[in-house]
């Protein structure tokens, strides 16, 4: 299953402008100082790397491992894994047991449904569902520690 990794539901294009442009649209992004958009800066990184604090390494491990449906691409130290997503695009945990929570991450899918169909054969429901005005759909998972992550699919007319 392909995944797309977005920014948050209402920015479902990807950042990487090669994608974007195969499928006829251009990534873009809002220049403060002007009202028009414009295209990513040519020096932009384009490998994204979102990170997720948690109280228990272990614990959180097995978790991720059932929610992603695979073992971490790496382990960067003994309490960081590091997932790939995409191409260039990486979840990783970390233990801090100083601060563990507050993650909020969403993550565009191309088939929602069946995602969670999968997810939910590994044994994790959704906590809850979204429907935006526009159709975009939104299966949100929280971990132990109260971490977001987000599964959107963007209907056709909104992509």
């Amino acid at each position: 299953m392909m995944l797309r990794v977005g920014w948050s539901v209402a920015c479902a294009e990807q950042v990487d402008g090669r994608r974007a442009r195969r499928s006829g649209h251009r990534a873009r992004t809002e220049n403060p100082a002007s009202s028009t958009p414009s295209s990513y800066p040519v020096a932009m990184a384009r490998d994204l790397f979102a990170g997720i604090h948690v109280s228990d390494y272990e614990t959180a491990r097995s978790w991720y491992e059932r929610l992603l449906g695979r073992e971490p691409k790496f382990i960067a130290h003994a309490t960081e894994a590091v997932w790939e997503l995409a191409e260039h695009r990486y979840l990783f945990i970390e233990q801090d047991r100083e601060r563990p929570g507050g993650a909020d991450i969403t993550i565009i899918v191309d088939d929602l449904d069946a995602l969670v169909a999968e997810i939910g054969s590994r044994g994790i429901e959704p906590n809850e569902r979204e429907t935006y005005s526009n159709g975009t759909r939104k299966a949100i998972y929280r971990d132990g520690d109260g971490n977001e992550i987000g599964f959107g699919g963007v209907p056709a007319s909104v992509s």
